[in-house]
């Protein structure tokens, strides 16, 4: 049994927790080994919540019922013989619910199913992918009260990993074929692009309202549903910003105004048996309910030492001012909400664009017979355009460039799975068009919405100096031999739009100093500012022009042309550069 006596990792900053999710992705889609991946997941989780028992249940739809795939610490018989419907135990009610459940001692949990004695502390963890149930991750320590609410929420993040994970895993041992997908974070929000400050915003409500009514202490509180409570956002007392606790929610004035939804007003406070003393001078209070679009968000709440201070005036005022309060402050509130997610986003997509450009670095791909150089150009902050080099025993290698429809992180996210399906099958399925045609049918069964790949793929044989190439929707290579632009046609449909396509094969004899150039759409369709593009017939003039230069060079003269024609790019832009020796 593995000793959970080490206390459970906190991380300090948000870039120690996004090195350690992105641990965890590496450590989940480094192989295809359902047993290694398990095991992968068991000593990840290990280090940062040392348990005592680790159980990974899967989850089987036929059966309904959830058996464990892979434990730590259980008894032979009970991995083996264990079967848990959902709703049974808190294994399966973690299961039914799609919710964690952290219990801190299982002896006053009657749900709980004894399979070790001196067990205190289970914690179970639902996983799932593309909507579905793929199991729970069960956690189980010899403490009471072994793990908090920061532990659930980590194994949460860790839990949606393993999940589309293990899926993956599974999907693979029953077909042959692996959805090896990255995760970054997208979809940036600017909804809100001018609104007032939180802070400055409840500095002036606070002076607004000193100068309508001349209170000793002033409060706004904002409602956490979820915690029950009542957060202090802002408060003041003679003039000197204070720190106050946070206030059960249906506690105190202010949690019976939230209940009321009405103004609460106590001349005299230490008459009132709800009113929690803060102090000792306080003797009136009035509290107002803050509510915008028919739902209560906080609580104004004034105090002075004199006792039935508050007059009808008062209230009258206040229950006028409430509604601009309640909306100046949500609207801060989004405001700075968003913001936060725009920043979090920021470093999402720093950490992607710098993975991705791991793993699809510019610089000069090793082609046996050929020099080469590529160069990739996103629009935004990370590209959805593709390409792969990979080499067989034989020096045979198999070149793929290609374009995901869209931009930004959703499409760098499809061109990811793309990227990593090209990777696991490109070893078995040598031929173009059948690795073409096997890719398609994984991407149909993975099918998203308005989503596709278009792709070339050239298989080339350093011998024969021969390429067999396939299309699926991709512009086709331009190949310069001398000054002159000669024409190959290959033709086919994009990747994940229909089932069962077949697509043709075609065979190019190349001579030593042929140039062949695979180029995203983003180059021709690359926009002056006059709307005119730059065109097929341009890029052909500047390689001619420039073909007899090593694949580099020949590279920056595009680009430097593109840079000339508008230096604003639209779609991201891309050049693979061979010439054969």
């Amino acid at each position: 049994m593995q000793s959970a006596r080490k206390p459970a990792i906190r991380f300090r900053e948000r870039s120690e927790l996004l090195d350690f999710l992105l641990e965890v992705s590496t450590a989940t889609t480094t192989t295809l080994d359902l047993d290694q991946l398990m095991a992968n997941v068991a000593e990840i989780v290990h280090k940062v919540l040392p348990y005592d028992l680790f159980a990974i249940l899967l989850y089987s739809d036929r059966r309904k019922e959830l058996r464990i795939r892979y434990g730590v610490g259980h008894r032979e018989e009970v991995v083996r013989n264990l079967a848990v419907a959902l709703g049974e135990g808190i294994t399966g009610a973690a299961a039914a619910l799609r919710e964690p459940l952290l219990v801190g001692d299982v002896r006053n949990e009657p749900r709980y199913l004894n399979t070790v004695d001196a067990v205190r502390t289970e914690l179970a963890v639902p996983m799932t992918a593309r909507g579905r149930l793929v199991g729970v991750i069960d956690l189980q320590s010899t403490r009471v009260n072994a793990w908090g609410e920061y532990d659930r929420a980590l194994m949460r993040l860790i839990a949606a990993r393993v999940g589309v994970a293990i899926d993956n895993a599974r999907l693979y041992r029953r077909v042959e074929r692996q959805n090896r997908t990255l995760k970054t974070l997208g979809n940036i929000s600017r909804e809100f692009s001018s609104i007032l400050d939180l802070n400055e915003l409840l500095s002036k409500i606070a002076s607004t309202m000193h100068e309508l009514i001349n209170y000793d202490a002033f409060s706004i509180l904002s409602v956490d549903h979820q915690a029950r409570a009542l957060r202090h956002l802002f408060s003041i007392r003679y003039d000197q910003r204070v720190n106050i606790d946070n206030v059960p929610l249906g506690k105190g004035l202010t949690g019976a105004a939230v209940e009321s939804r009405e103004v609460v007003r106590v001349a005299d406070t230490a008459k009132d048996p709800r009113y929690i003393a803060s102090h000792p001078d306080i003797r009136s209070e009035v509290a107002v309910p803050l509510i915008a679009q028919d739902k209560v968000i906080g609580v104004m709440d004034l105090e002075s030492e004199g006792v039935g201070f508050f007059t009808d005036d008062h209230v009258r005022t206040l229950t006028l001012l409430a509604p601009q309060v309640a909306s100046s402050v949500e609207n801060a509130r989004l405001y700075a909400e968003i913001a936060e997610r725009e920043r979090r986003m920021e470093e999402d997509l720093a950490a992607a664009r710098e993975l991705q450009r791991v793993l699809i670095p510019d610089g000069a791909p090793e082609i046996e017979g050929m020099e080469a150089a590529v160069r990739l150009r996103p629009a935004r902050e990370i590209s959805g355009d593709i390409y792969e080099v990979f080499e067989h025993k034989d020096l045979q290698t198999v070149i793929a460039m290609g374009d995901v429809s869209g931009k930004g992180a959703a499409a760098a996210l499809y061109g990811s799975l793309a990227t990593g399906l090209l990777r696991t099958l490109a070893p078995r399925r040598r031929r173009p068009a059948e690795l073409m045609r096997t890719l398609n049918d994984v991407l149909i069964e993975r099918k998203v919405e308005a989503r596709y790949v278009t792709l070339g793929v050239l298989l080339w044989d350093p011998p024969s100096r021969q390429i067999v190439m396939a299309n699926a929707g991709a512009l086709p290579p331009m190949i310069c031999r001398g000054t002159e632009i000669l024409k190959v046609r290959a033709e086919g449909v994009p990747l994940g739009l229909l089932d069962h396509t077949e697509y043709e094969e075609v065979a190019f004899q190349t001579q030593p100093g042929d140039v062949v150039l695979l180029y995203s759409d983003g180059i021709t369709d690359h926009m002056s500012p006059a709307g005119v593009e730059f065109g097929r017939g341009r890029l052909a003039d500047v390689v001619r022009k420039h073909c007899a230069l090593p694949p580099d060079e020949l590279i920056g003269k595009i680009f430097a042309e593109l840079d000339r024609f508008n230096t604003v790019a639209f779609d991201d832009q891309s050049i693979l550069v061979m010439k054969v020796k």
